[in-house]
């Protein structure tokens, strides 16, 4: 469906909430859904939708939230009176601004684009009457209504929202509720919002009143039916829980009908920015953080995590791999088991099989690092870099210090610690001796055995 282009949409967001409920000194839109704060789903929405600009409403002492949401403008809430309240504080962002205003909140990240595109073209529709509605409001109808505010319709339209503290128990038997979300021409939702008084059960300032007073005043007010799940508000750690699982199933579903394999779907967690390619294979008990991008024909085994990191072609990683930000695995490149690598390339059809943590460096192609290797890339003041040329062989246990280069087709021997560049094509070993002490180990243990029975 396509929106009415000739009437520009912005949004305030309302994410002032302290969300007791949460029990975190955390602002409650900041906690975060695959990876991503509640609010940055919301966003990522209006963004998809094309709607903008954008202003958040926030609380005082909410610098994370204005920080997560920049570029988009932010204003503050000093005193959390009512929704109604809250919007009128965006009122000198948006004072300018002649179109629609959608107002959206930070803590109901599910709502999908096309239901925004739906209320933008219910507010571009005529009725019988030639009338387009002035509001629209995005309602559902969930299996428990029960706390939720109730949309009184007639065959003229919406008429009003009533909270369900101050509905008569026949207003409460409607099953049709109010999401909180509401599209208004900004020409209008100004005045009705001066209108707001707090005579309420709460004492706060409902947004929802301006319906009633717009019917007042002969403007027309329209519904648009969304989903109840994709309508979930999230207050609680425990609706924060079933959000993420609600958010990885659907994750899940998408990226097998893109054309991956998910070994035992129900393990494996993504992030809301994954990427993932055709022809992908993931094991079970692997975890995606934020910034994965795997290509075509990679495959991830078992209890891997992986964030912030690149994986090429073809691609081999796993099990138990970890992959930190700033990793870039090569087309056919080898990442095996008990390997962590950070902030490092490994080109084309390297390989890092087993027990090796490589940070900071490159890896070049066809390069093999054994077993046990390291590079020690801290000195407790700077990371320094390892450079590995192409077709290099590191042996099992080499420690490379860093800064240091070794050479295309150069070899290090095992349990070398390399501390100064190797040519290419050179072998570089550390040459402490094997010394072998006949009979100190069975001395030894006669010493520690007569030294444990005379304590006894």
């Amino acid at each position: 469906m396509t929106a009415d282009k000739s009437s520009p949409t912005a949004a305030i967001v309302l994410a002032a909430g302290i969300g007791s409920r949460m029990r975190s000194a955390l602002p409650k839109v900041m906690h975060a859904i695959a990876g991503r704060p509640m609010v940055g789903h919301v966003l990522a929405t209006l963004a998809e939708a094309e709607i903008a600009p954008i202003v958040v409403v926030i609380g005082p002492d909410m610098d994370i939230v204005a920080k997560t949401v920049w570029p988009h403008a932010c204003v503050i809430q000093k005193d959390r009176l009512g929704t109604g309240h809250a919007v009128l504080q965006a009122k000198p962002a948006l004072s300018v601004f002649k179109g629609d205003i959608l107002i959206a909140y930070g803590d109901t990240p599910f709502v999908a684009p096309e239901t925004l595109r739906k209320m933008r073209a219910a507010r571009a529709r005529e009725n019988k009457n030639g009338q387009k509605p002035d509001i629209v409001v995005l309602g559902f109808s969930p299996k428990d209504p029960g706390a939720y505010g109730r949309l009184i319709v007639s065959a003229d339209g919406l008429e009003r929202i009533i909270e369900a503290k101050d509905a008569t128990p026949a207003e409460r038997e409607v099953g049709l509720c109010n999401s909180g979300i509401m599209l208004a021409d900004a020409a209008v939702l100004w005045d009705l919002l001066a209108d707001v008084r707090p005579n309420n059960a709460k004492g706060e300032y409902y947004l929802t009143d301006i319906v009633g007073f717009a019917r007042k005043a002969g403007l027309g007010c329209a519904v648009v039916e969304g989903d109840e799940e994709e309508l979930m508000g999230i207050n609680s750690r425990v609706e924060l829980a079933e959000a993420e699982a609600i958010f990885q199933r659907r994750l899940r579903r998408q990226i097998m009908e893109n054309g991956a394999t998910l070994i035992a779907p129900e393990t494996i967690y993504f992030s809301a920015d994954t990427k993932v390619g055709r022809d992908v294979e993931i094991g079970p008990f692997s975890v995606f953080g934020p910034g994965v991008v795997l290509d075509d024909n990679v495959t991830v085994k078992a209890f891997c995590h992986i964030e912030g990191a690149h994986i090429s072609a073809g691609a081999i990683v796993g099990p138990y791999s970890r992959l930190r930000p700033g990793a870039d695995i090569g087309k056919d490149a080898h990442v095996g088991n008990f390997v962590e690598i950070k902030n490092a390339r490994l080109e084309e059809g390297a390989k890092v099989n087993h027990l090796s943590y490589v940070g900071d460096a490159r890896v070049g192609a066809k390069a093999n690092v054994g077993a046990g290797t390291i590079t020690a890339n801290y000195d407790g003041f700077n990371k320094s870099h390892t450079d590995i040329g192409a077709g290099a062989s590191i042996g099992s246990n080499t420690v490379l210090v860093a800064p240091v280069k070794v050479g295309d087709g150069a070899m290090t021997g095992a349990g070398a610690v390399v501390r100064k560049d190797v040519p290419s094509d050179a072998l570089t070993l550390s040459e402490g001796r094997q010394k072998n002490h006949e009979g100190f180990a069975a001395k030894y243990r006669a010493v520690k055995k007569a030294e444990k029975e005379k304590k006894k």
